[in-house]
């Protein structure tokens, strides 16, 4: 491998991992001083998961992503629709981010629940757009698109509980 084919490769892991640890510990920063505290104390619905879950589901669901994104930056010959599939992907994931800071560092269910459902719907745009260039980066994404409804979910009835 030729030095620039090789100081692109570490340019497109950057972009695909970088963006997406700092989504996991900007929401990880807002979410676990609150997990004790307020979370704890809120009615939440019977099916609501035990908290051990979520860090290893949320592990999952970042490495896919960056995987996704990694595939997505290799695609070369389609430069306008790679970039409107990587916006929507880092819109996204920004709201992913921004979700913590609401439910968790507000301790606002409804803020959260206004943010979740746009989250959901740039998701799924995501990987539409993800689809039309590497059918195995949109399939990466199927698990967060499920993980997030199901959230949208929960974060309703949580909201819907203690509202």
């Amino acid at each position: 491998m030729n030095c620039q084919a090789n100081s692109a490769a570490w340019v497109r892991a950057s972009v695909a991992l970088l963006p997406v640890i700092a989504a996991l510990l900007l929401g990880q920063w807002a979410t676990y001083p609150n997990i004790a505290s307020w979370y704890a104390a809120l009615v939440k619905p019977s099916f609501n998961p035990p908290n051990w879950i979520f860090a290893p589901v949320w592990s999952i669901l970042y490495v896919l992503m960056a995987y996704a994104v990694w595939r997505i930056l290799k695609v070369d010959d389609r430069p306008a629709e790679r970039r409107i599939a990587l916006t929507l992907f880092f819109l996204q994931l920004t709201l992913n981010a921004l979700w913590s800071w609401l439910f968790f560092g507000l301790n606002n269910p409804l803020a959260g629940l206004l943010n979740i459902l746009p989250q959901f719907l740039l998701i799924l745009a995501t990987i539409d757009r993800f689809r039309r260039l590497d059918l195995i980066a949109a399939l990466c994404l199927v698990p967060l698109a499920a993980w997030v409804a199901f959230a949208s979910l929960l974060n309703f009835e949580i909201w819907r509980l203690n509202g």
